[in-house]
């Protein structure tokens, strides 16, 4: 029997591994491969949800009361913001909007595991800079990697799987050596969690305002618990996010996303309240782990990063016995997120069985 004829495949396409989630947690097990939140949503979110417009409806395409909420959050006009489902759905875009054959998109490596399949997917040419030995973004090469191919420049801050932050003054002698023509794209999808006070915080310091081409991305997903609704923001020049629209795929924010991210967002001082728990867990962990013996990277984001090297998918198997569900990136590392209080025992228990 004769195989099929498929419809023709880019190689390039059909050679790219589809994006790997974490892997699920049977019931007795504690999922930390994901990063998220391990809290439930606030009451008064939940209750939002429930008030959230009927699904045989079509959401409102714009988001325009979330973009309206941020805009007044920010100080900045609604046209100054861009919604998607997900920040990491407003990247793709800005890259599909900005890049093509022959162009490259610099990044990072290792840092968030999509950014790969972003270029390759617009054509584009993916050019990865190492991480420096304490396994931060390395700006100096990263800057010097920039040729006139250059379209788009990630930066993940703090760096999503290691943990470390970029500092505001790192960052603002970066920008001042890329081409003004060049995006920069400034994704702070954990900037909630960050206590450094010397991090970058491109809102804060309103970095898109003196450069055009910068673009900041944010994310209700990790700190505001709502990963399982995927909704996400971007601030920057409107010429530059219209962009962004023109390559978005329309009505992708429901109705219920839009509405549980601004009662997320009217309720976000009990939230934060939550994100500071979280990080009292991850500097207990991360200590923790130091005390016995791993060399555990500035830990800045929900998560803590192991430098099991070619020990790595041994590693994986023994948390997974444990009914500790971790994400393996095999021969680098691993990335335990934080979650409930009573995993942090059982993590530090696998981890000093390790050694």
């Amino acid at each position: 029997m004769t195989e099929p004829i498929l419809p023709r495949i880019r190689p390039e396409i059909a050679a790219l591994p589809p994006y790997r989630q974490g892997k699920q947690a049977g019931p007795d097990a504690f999922k930390l491969s994901s990063n998220e939140n391990p809290f439930e949503p606030l009451p008064s979110v939940v209750e939002a949800l429930q008030r959230t417009t009927p699904v045989n409806r079509y959401p409102d395409a714009s988001a325009a009361a979330l973009r309206a909420r941020l805009g007044e959050k920010y100080g900045v006009s609604a046209d100054a913001v861009h919604v998607a489902s997900g920040s990491v759905a407003i990247l793709h875009q800005l890259v599909l909007a900005t890049s093509s054959v022959g162009d490259e998109v610099v990044f990072a490596w290792r840092s968030f595991e999509a950014y790969p399949s972003l270029p390759l997917v617009a054509g584009a040419t993916a050019v990865q800079v190492p991480l420096t030995s304490g396994a931060r973004h390395d700006l100096d090469a990263m800057a010097d990697a920039v040729t006139d191919r250059t379209r788009v420049i990630i930066v993940c801050t703090p760096n999503n799987p290691t943990g470390p932050i970029i500092t505001s003054a790192e960052f603002a002698a970066f920008v001042e050596k890329v081409p003004q023509d060049v995006l920069i794209v400034l994704d702070e999808a954990y900037a909630e969690f960050v206590t450094d006070p010397d991090a970058v915080d491109g809102l804060a310091e309103r970095v898109f305002e003196r450069h055009p081409n910068v673009v900041v991305l944010r994310t209700f997903s990790k700190a505001y618990g709502l990963a399982g609704l995927r909704v996400g923001y971007a601030i920057g020049d409107p010429r530059v996010l219209d962009a962004a629209r023109t390559t978005a795929i329309p009505l992708s924010v429901t109705s219920a996303a839009e509405r549980a991210a601004i009662a997320s967002l009217d309720a976000e001082g009990e939230l934060l309240e939550r994100v500071a728990v979280i990080v009292e867990r991850r500097d207990r962990l991360a200590e923790g782990l130091r005390e016995l013996g791993w060399k555990v990277p500035d830990a800045q984001g929900n998560f803590v990063w192991l430098r099991t090297k070619e020990r790595t998918d041994e590693a994986a198997a023994a948390f997974d016995a444990a009914d500790l569900i971790v994400r393996p990136f095999s021969g680098d590392g691993i990335r335990i997120s934080v979650g409930e209080e009573q995993s942090i025992d059982r993590v530090l228990a696998v981890a000093r069985s390790l050694l």
